[in-house]
């Protein structure tokens, strides 16, 4: 039930450069009809940086890897897309259904496909008073059961840095930082935690990736961690404000589970006058050049 598209498939079986792209941000990380331009522009910078890039959905219950343009327009306008994680895929395609993936998802069609790059926002982790609710995503799950390099602006500055970053190296997953030895927190540039390894090039990036091979360590996945721009990042002042008053409206609407991500993300948009999903769009997009830059360098044998 895997359709890879011709361009992806003929760029893979040549041993070029591809990179994964999720479609959870196109179908409901972004208002319409932004979040169309916006798909484009993601895999524009993927092919400006000499990559082919290669979204992944279910369209009408079939895995897609790569999509044409009707599917990116379906994706992104149709109504009734469902968000897809690992556990969501066989349901969705047996029903028939449009799915947006996640992280999750992706990273593990991605992996099936043969693409070793794999470009996003940020990840999702540990919740807050996961003590008590036990509420984690599946993303770090699938990224220690998955071999690919996933560019990500860290994990969400809404969930539990600390705690996330502990189930990582629980997991076993490599976490690096990308000209930084901090950890990134998606709007922000430091999460106000360190990073344990750090490195400055694609070169360097491409070394790491060959060892991995050499040595049989690619059972997990490894996260470069590629903080937002300076200039681009959101005020922190600001960002702490909304996320105290967001936790506090979650706690007393009672919001669990899987719609607490999309509630405190609701709330950055408005207080913050969209400035917060200008950042992500621009993160994402720094992500996807500098995953398409090293998939060039790493094709490069």
């Amino acid at each position: 039930m895997l359709t890879v598209h011709p361009e992806v498939a003929a760029t893979l079986r040549a041993g070029g450069p591809v990179v994964a792209l999720e479609s959870t941000i196109v179908a409901h990380g972004l208002p319409r009809p932004d979040n169309l331009r916006v798909a484009r522009e993601i895999e524009a910078a993927v092919r400006e940086e000499g990559a082919v890039p290669a979204t992944i959905a279910l369209i009408d219950g079939r895995v897609r890897v790569g999509l044409d343009d009707l599917g990116l327009d379906a994706i992104a306008l149709r109504d009734g897309v469902v968000k897809c994680s690992t556990r969501d895929l066989a349901i969705a395609a047996a029903r028939g259904a449009m799915g947006a993936t996640t992280v999750a998802a992706t990273a593990h069609i991605a992996a099936q496909a043969g693409i070793e790059l794999f470009a996003t926002g940020g990840l999702g982790g540990v919740h807050r008073a996961a003590t008590q609710s036990w509420d984690e995503s599946a993303d770090l799950v699938a990224l220690a059961r998955t071999s690919i390099t996933v560019v990500c602006a860290g994990v969400k500055s809404i969930l539990d840095v600390p705690a996330t970053l502990e189930r990582l190296e629980t997991l076993g997953v490599a976490v690096v930082g990308y000209g930084t030895d901090r950890f990134p927190g998606f709007y922000l540039r430091d999460s106000g935690h360190p990073v344990g390894w750090r490195v400055d090039s694609v070169s360097d990036v491409v070394a790491i990736l060959r060892a991995r091979a050499r040595m049989d360590l690619e059972d997990g996945a490894l996260v470069l961690a590629n903080p937002i721009a300076e200039a681009d990042q959101l005020d922190p002042a600001l960002h702490d404000e909304v996320l105290a008053d967001a936790l506090a409206e979650a706690e007393a609407d009672g919001v669990r589970g899987r719609e607490v991500t999309p509630f405190l993300l609701a709330r950055f948009h408005a207080r913050t006058g969209g400035a917060s999903v200008e950042a992500n769009v621009r993160l994402v997009l720094a992500n996807a050049r500098l995953a398409a830059r090293i998939a060039v360098a790493a094709s490069a044998r």
